[in-house]
């Protein structure tokens, strides 16, 4: 994808000790760049919406976002990584909140690049099971990826623009997008 303002560019990308784990770094990044695009989707006066009583609003799910990943990548891990009292900006604006959750991502990069291919397949506390760290690393890019998908929704529902993550959407497309919304399409081999 192409976006206006790249959180973290291609260059900004290390290189895996493990090379067979390059696409885990380069997932990871992207998963930062996409998260990225749908929060500049907001105002800081959106800060407060939630599309029903019970949902988090934006701010809760910025929060939840970075304290999250912070939770992941120290205490699941052992990525070197700031109090938890720091992580989240104050005050809590958009701008700031991209700002933070690229500025911690990046050397989160580093910290996975260096790992040799053997410190992924350890299995390591996750909440109450053991997991292997690929798993983990894995998780938190799902988990991320649902929370980018749940404030997706609510640019929808805001009447705002939703950018694209991983194919053109109602407001994204581009030369040479080809998205599978046929038989025909699906059909391809």
């Amino acid at each position: 994808m192409l976006y206006p303002d790249i959180a973290i560019p291609d260059e900004r990308i290390p290189r895996a000790a493990a090379p067979a784990l390059q696409h885990v770094l380069d997932t990871y990044a992207s998963e930062t760049n996409k998260v990225a695009a749908v929060w500049r989707g907001f105002t800081d006066a959106d800060l407060g919406y939630r599309p029903h009583a019970r949902s988090s609003t934006v701010a809760d799910i910025l929060k939840h976002q970075l304290l999250s990943e912070r939770r992941f990548f120290g205490e699941f891990l052992g990525s070197p990584e700031p109090p938890a009292v720091a992580v989240v900006p104050s005050p809590l604006a958009v701008a700031s909140a991209i700002a933070r959750f690229t500025e911690l991502a990046v050397p989160r990069l580093a910290f996975l690049a260096a790992q040799p291919e053997a410190w992924w397949q350890v299995r390591v506390p996750f909440f109450d099971v053991e997991r292997e760290r690929i798993w983990v690393v894995w998780r938190r890019i799902l988990h991320t990826a649902h929370h980018r998908t749940q404030l997706s929704v609510y640019l929808r529902l805001l009447d705002r623009p939703v950018p694209p993550t991983y194919g053109p959407t109602a407001d994204a497309s581009w030369d040479g997008a080809d998205p599978t919304t046929s038989v025909e399409a699906a059909g391809r081999r």
